[in-house]
């Protein structure tokens, strides 16, 4: 069965400051910061091609835009103050994090990913090239083969009072500094004090990202979540067994009627934030609690047909 139309009106186009763009800002003008490389044994060189590559798609993309719709540029930085409307389109055109950037302040608008320069960039959530910007946009109009919606799964952490957080790959737990955390972790039927270096609860997406290091390091052979199944997978980093905590709950799922429930018992310095965004935390002190669960939101990403698809 084909995948309903939709009707477009607006492109809504999103994009990151190029690392020649951000070294401007940090030095106010181009000479001072080419001179602040120069001056370390550094060239200004690589920057200006990498800008000039990541521009140039950008431009590509741009171009190949349906002549009879609207588009705006917003950039990472005003995505908070930027309200989208439910006949939006959402072209995201840079690496794969800036994806996890956008994906909560959506509803359900369609999203392609463009990848502007391959060379840089991985494109496992922007797998398009520039030139394809068109073409996807013509596709949500009549949704044929060339092209399908992936729902990528979100995790959701409310606290106790309401504060809530969203992530596509994946929600820290844990202390500011990441040094030792104490909570209580409430899976089930168990509960157990423990004391670690923080919990990581990662969705299909994240399960590549942060969350692999920690699979790959202690060896974990169980199946992942798929970037769509309703399943997320949680960790406990390093939870250290003493007289007073212990370290048996420190691997295991979410599932849509089950969370996973963690009580603070740090005196300060407890956070939890989504998708590495340290600057855009939530508190999580003692008497406090959060629960984690999947969200019912999801990120509608354009991808390619199964049997083209790279991943």
């Amino acid at each position: 069965m084909s995948e309903s139309a939709t009707r477009i009106t607006r492109v809504v186009v999103i994009t990151r400051p190029t690392p020649l763009e951000m070294l401007i800002q940090r030095f106010g003008t181009y000479g001072q910061a080419r001179f602040h490389l120069h001056s370390r044994g550094e060239s200004i060189d690589w920057f200006e091609a990498l800008h000039q590559r990541l521009d140039q798609g950008l431009r590509v993309a741009l171009a190949g835009l349906p002549p009879d719709l609207s588009y705006v540029r917003v950039g990472r930085d005003d995505l908070d103050r930027f309200l989208f409307a439910p006949d939006d389109a959402v072209m995201i055109v840079g690496q794969d994090g800036l994806v996890a950037n956008v994906a909560k302040y959506l509803g359900g608008q369609p999203t392609l990913g463009i990848n502007p320069d391959p060379g840089a960039y991985d494109g496992v959530l922007c797998p398009h090239a520039p030139s394809e910007s068109g073409a996807l946009l013509d596709w949500c109009g009549v949704r044929d083969q060339r092209y399908r919606i992936e729902p990528r799964v979100l995790a959701e952490a409310v606290r106790e009072d309401g504060q809530r957080l969203l992530a596509l790959n994946e929600v820290f737990i844990g202390h500011r500094s990441h040094q030792s955390a104490r909570y209580r972790l409430h899976t089930g039927e168990r509960e157990e004090r423990q004391s670690s270096s923080g919990l990581i609860v990662a969705t299909g997406t994240g399960s590549t990202g942060w969350a692999r290091s920690i699979i790959t390091q202690r060896g974990i052979a169980e199946l992942m979540p798929a970037p769509s199944e309703q399943r997320l997978a949680w960790f406990v980093r390093e939870p250290w067994p003493s007289v007073a905590s212990g370290a048996e709950l420190n691997f295991g799922w979410v599932e849509p009627r089950a969370g996973l429930r963690v009580v603070s018992e740090m005196g300060e310095g407890g956070v939890i934030f989504a998708d590495g965004i340290e600057s855009d935390c939530i508190e999580f002190v003692s008497g406090q609690s959060v629960q984690i669960s999947i969200a019912a939101q999801r990120l509608n990403l354009i991808v390619a047909p199964v049997a083209v698809a790279s991943r």
